[in-house]
This record gives C-alpha cells, structure tokens and sequence, in this order.
C-alpha cells in the first residue's frame, strides 16, 4: 500500500501541493466544490456526481492520481520499524 498519492500532470511531473495519504483526499483537493469525506463514503449519488466532477477536471487538465513510491531509505525505515513494533 503506498504511504502517499499525488498528481502526475501530462508531462509526468509530480505536483507536491496534491500530496495526499489516499487517494480520496487527493481527488477532494482536485476538484473545485467542497465535498464532505463522510458522505463521499455512504451515499452512491452523492459519490457519482464527485466522480464527475473528478472526471471533469483530471481530463481537462490531463492530470492523473498516482501513488508516490517511497524511496529506499523510507523502506528500510519502514521495515525497521516493522520490526522493531509487531
């Protein structure tokens, strides 16, 4: 699972101002109107009309939501830590 998402733009630049730790909070700073996180979770047409305009806005600026690879150093930290907390 990644430790963060973000945007690619249509030149594969990462755009550090997305930076999310879902994907879901990354899709809600995207889209211009304010949608509520709880609601996105429980209601399927409150959801549809987030995805459109979700849709609407990645097209238009040839975005995509990508997840960040951690790098090395983050892994092993990662794996430490693992060991280290079961």
């Amino acid at each position: 699972m990644p430790a963060a998402w973000t945007v690619k733009d249509s030149s594969g630049q990462m755009l550090p101002h997305f930076v999310a730790a879902s994907r879901l909070e990354v899709a809600r700073k995207i889209v211009p109107t304010r949608y509520d996180a709880f609601r996105l979770q429980v209601s399927s047409s409150y959801r549809e009309m987030f995805n459109r305009e979700l849709k609407a806005v990645l097209e238009r600026e040839a975005w995509q939501i990508v997840p960040i690879k951690p790098q090395p150093a983050q892994v092993q930290a990662q794996r430490m830590a693992a060991k280290t907390f079961p």
